[in-house]
């Protein structure tokens, strides 16, 4: 499996996964089994195990199995939605149980109701919850915090609040899909931050690839540059 193919050829890699593409659908019961063998895998390796968010309909049932699954495995960790609205008390509910937690905008279409719609918004609300995380470092919280973004000035504006809270370029990581800004990538890299790429893997690989395209329309362009480049 992946799992192996990472340690074989001694990569820094990790594994994220829908809950979806293990059968939470069909049998949380069975998700959970699947999960497990998984996490306990990666443990073995030495390496965390990631749950991704998907739509707002299993919002709350995948912070509730993340719940379980940290209980059970404390390697399991979690994607976080910047836009759902409220995302910033699911972050206060994480914070006891020293998370993982890897940021993101949101990529799926949802109502005003719950959801900020306005890009100002939802970037204003994204170094929110950064902040509020960083802080709870501060404070001497144990709290893995991955920034999964392409927004290079929002990127910038969290490490200019984390050295103003005296924390080091290191309090948190920077993913990004593999083939986007890969200048900024690499330069990030050598300004002395962690930095990730995420490697889309499986049947379903190119929705997953579409919609993190959708997630910016930057991002379409990012993506051009680096094929006709």
């Amino acid at each position: 499996g992946v799992l192996d193919q990472i340690r074989d050829r001694r990569l820094d890699g990790e594994i994220s996964v829908k809950l979806s593409q293990l059968g939470f659908d069909l049998d949380v019961e069975r998700t959970f089994e699947h999960a497990s063998a998984l996490a306990a895998q990666a443990a073995e390796h030495g390496k965390s195990f990631w749950i991704d968010m998907e739509g707002s309909a299993y919002t709350e049932a995948t912070l509730s199995f993340y719940e379980r699954m940290k209980a059970a495995h404390p390697n399991t960790a979690i994607c976080l939605q910047a836009y759902l609205k409220r995302t910033a008390a699911d972050v206060q509910r994480l914070l006891p149980l020293k998370p993982e937690i890897r940021l993101v905008k949101g990529a799926y279409a949802e109502p005003a109701s719950i959801a900020y719609q306005a890009r100002h918004d939802v970037d204003a609300n994204y170094l929110a919850l950064s902040v509020a995380m960083l802080q709870a470092v501060r404070a001497g919280g144990h709290v893995r915090i991955a920034l999964g973004t392409h927004d290079v000035r929002l990127i910038e504006q969290v490490a200019e609040h984390a050295s103003a809270l005296g924390l080091p370029k290191t309090a948190f990581e920077i993913q990004m899909l593999y083939g986007i800004r890969s200048d900024q990538q690499r330069r990030l890299n050598r300004e002395g931050f962690r930095v990730s790429a995420l490697i889309a893997y499986g049947e379903a690989w190119y929705p997953w690839y579409m919609r993190r395209l959708a997630e910016r329309p930057a991002n379409v362009l990012f993506a051009l540059r680096q094929i006709f480049s």
